[in-house]
């Protein structure tokens, strides 16, 4: 087991798309009142007090959509700031990126994951639940802006959906060759989508492999990051290709991670909802840094013990949070 030493911290439960993969399209979401998010302050005093101390150096922002939150940017460069901080990134949809990009990175963000789930405007509409409203060009312009403004690495994360957009993947493989951009595939998983995983499925990441193996050549990178994709490059490209396998190449042995809800409930595993915490209410009913200290170290020590493939809700994802509300 991999010292976990990375968290994941949702900013706000909010999202300004509705992601097939992410939420019923006929789900009534329920989203959480300002003043149950976990404040500026709140959020900072969990770092420094609770998580640092405890091991944790790494940290990814992430949402709902992250940059709804209007203090997101003060967010990065608190954090950047904190000497202990060894690595920070944030996953974003993008829609917003265009004009948040340069401000982000002078905040101190380096590295910046952007979901880019079809090149074609019409399916990318129709999975974020869009449709006849083009919103493809403006997260393409947050995508450019990013480049240009020098993050890196820049990653685009592909969430692959059977007879939607499966047929994209060469193509979408294929901005790693002259770009150094690094596109992951990630395997549709049983959460938040009501019945549209098991209508679709899944399609394993080898077999993902084969297409591209079969049009370029495919070779195992040196390039790891922090989290779990399998890294690949097409021969003589500038950058690389991930495949995060979660439904068939279980990686909980060499998971690193937690997660931070955007009202303070800590999971020790994405699927995992009989186990977690309430840092929030511990922490405004006066618990002293040491009292919420035990309470992570806990989770810490069951988290071993923990299997996704064993996860409690069964294979079709009966949750009592979207992707969304419990950040991705």
């Amino acid at each position: 087991m991999n010292q976990v030493d990375y968290l994941r911290i949702s900013l706000i439960d909010r999202c300004n798309f509705r992601c097939q993969y992410c939420m019923p399209a006929d789900a009534e979401i329920e989203y959480l009142l300002q003043q149950n998010l976990l404040t500026f302050d709140e959020l900072l005093t969990l770092l420094k007090e609770v998580f640092i101390p405890v091991g944790f150096t790494r940290f990814r922002l992430t949402g709902g959509e992250p940059l709804l939150r209007p203090d997101a940017v003060e967010i990065v460069r608190a954090i950047a700031s904190l000497p202990e901080t060894q690595d920070l990134s944030m996953t974003t949809n993008g829609f917003l990126l265009a004009n948040k990009a340069q401000e982000l990175y002078d905040a101190g963000l380096r590295r910046i994951n952007i979901s880019l789930d079809s090149l074609d405007p019409d399916t990318f509409n129709e999975i974020i639940g869009n449709r006849g409203r083009d919103r493809w060009q403006s997260v393409w312009d947050g995508i450019q802006a990013a480049y240009q403004v020098g993050f890196d690495p820049l990653k685009l994360n592909v969430v692959v959906i059977p007879g939607v957009n499966d047929s994209e993947v060469l193509d979408l493989a294929a901005f790693t060759i002259d770009r150094q951009w690094h596109v992951r595939f990630i395997e549709f998983m049983p959460i938040g989508n009501g019945q549209l995983f098991e209508n679709r499925g899944w399609i394993p990441s080898e077999d993902l492999r084969g297409q591209i193996r079969l049009r370029w050549g495919l070779t195992e990178s040196s390039v790891r990051g922090n989290g779990p994709a399998d890294v690949f490059r097409i021969p003589g490209a500038k950058g690389t290709l991930g495949f995060i396998s979660q439904m068939s190449e279980c990686f909980c042995d060499r998971c690193n991670r937690m997660r931070l809800s955007a009202d303070g409930w800590l999971r020790p595993c994405l699927l995992n909802e009989t186990e977690q915490i309430d840092l929030k209410t511990a922490l405004r009913e006066g618990a002293s840094g040491a009292e919420l200290r035990k309470k992570v170290s806990y989770l810490l020590g069951i988290k071993p013990e923990i299997n996704f493939k064993q996860r409690d809700s069964g294979t079709t994802g009966t949750y009592s949070r979207t992707m969304s509300q419990i950040g991705g």
